[in-house]
């Protein structure tokens, strides 16, 4: 609500200050709805206007609720002590380590891809080097980093 381009509205004012964050160029223009849980706010007409401004749309969610139809790419990153209801989609991203969860329960999931991405904080370097070590003995994970952060972008 208070980061940049943050607030409340409408479905028009979205999708316009979608639209403007996207220079007028040739090419695919790609919008991905992530933070708190985008799932509550999502819905048939925002990906619908989206869509009709030529955009596509990708969602990163916990999965504990079910996506509306029309998202273009879905990434689900699973929580340990949630109830995971959406089992399909593009991507599976889990945060590692977790306590309560472990990773091999998950690859029986419906995704395309599986990544792992180590847990930011004060042990963020130490939990590089576990999921680092987990993929490579692991061969069905695929390493994932958040580039933003490694390179300090806001």
């Amino acid at each position: 609500m208070d980061g940049t381009n943050g607030g409340r509205y409408t479905l028009s004012e979205l999708t316009d200050a979608v639209d403007s964050c996207w220079p007028h160029a040739d090419g695919k223009r790609f919008v991905v709805c992530t933070g708190g849980e985008p799932l509550l706010q999502v819905d048939e007409p925002l990906i619908e206007a989206l869509h009709a401004r030529g955009f596509e749309i990708a969602v990163e969610t916990n999965g504990t609720i079910q996506a509306p139809a029309g998202i273009d790419w879905v990434c689900v990153s699973p929580k340990a002590g949630t109830k995971l209801v959406m089992n399909q989609g593009n991507e599976l991203k889990f945060v590692y380590p977790q306590v309560g969860l472990d990773p091999e329960t998950l690859l029986s999931l419906d995704f395309q891809h599986f990544i792992l991405q180590p847990m930011d904080g004060p042990s963020r370097e130490e939990n590089s080097r576990k999921t680092l070590d987990y993929c490579l003995s692991h061969p069905s994970w695929r390493l994932g980093v958040q580039a933003h952060k490694v390179l300090g972008i806001r």
